[in-house]
């Protein structure tokens, strides 16, 4: 059985994780609006991506006998100033997105749910990763000032990504 106080938290982890989703895909609708369809395909395979997590939570509190209670969405942001704005606000929420993973973390090992800590490792590896691909992109993007045909490049090039749902 899921501590009560584990499956709030995780409740709470699955609605951030909707919300970040909600936010991905209206980055997505604003790439499309300012002609980067590459960038708007590479946030809607964040959104997917995002979504796939809060799903993977979502099952895993029904599986240990939690209850699922899901809060509204808030309203993202809809326009950023530039390419470059929004990457730095992808890095920030992902950065946010860690913490609040690494404070879930702590609360199972206070709680001692083995279980949990064993299931949360992934997401801690999940977001090593985010951040590693979002830092890397946005290096790329300021190393061309964001603008030209680097930036043309780095579209064509985010138009390749696929969410490929992990094997886990």
């Amino acid at each position: 059985m899921l501590p009560k106080q584990i499956a709030e938290a995780l409740n709470k982890q699955i609605n951030a994780e909707f919300a970040s989703a909600y936010l991905y895909l209206s980055m997505s609708a604003y790439l499309n609006e300012v002609s980067l369809v590459g960038f708007a395909n590479w946030m809607r395979a964040q959104y997917e991506e995002e979504v796939f997590h809060a799903m993977k939570m979502y099952d895993y509190v029904l599986e240990r006998g939690g209850t699922i209670k899901l809060d509204a969405v808030a309203a993202p942001q809809q326009s950023w100033k530039d390419i470059i704005e929004v990457f730095e606000a992808v890095l920030h929420h992902e950065q946010e997105i860690t913490h609040s993973i690494n404070r879930l973390v702590s609360l199972a090992i206070a709680e001692q749910d083995h279980a949990t800590v064993n299931f949360l490792q992934w997401f801690v590896d999940e977001q090593v990763e985010e951040e590693a691909s979002v830092s890397e992109l946005l290096a790329q993007l300021k190393l061309v000032g964001g603008q030209g045909s680097g930036l043309f490049m780095l579209d064509r090039e985010a138009a390749q990504r696929k969410f490929i749902q992990p094997q886990v």
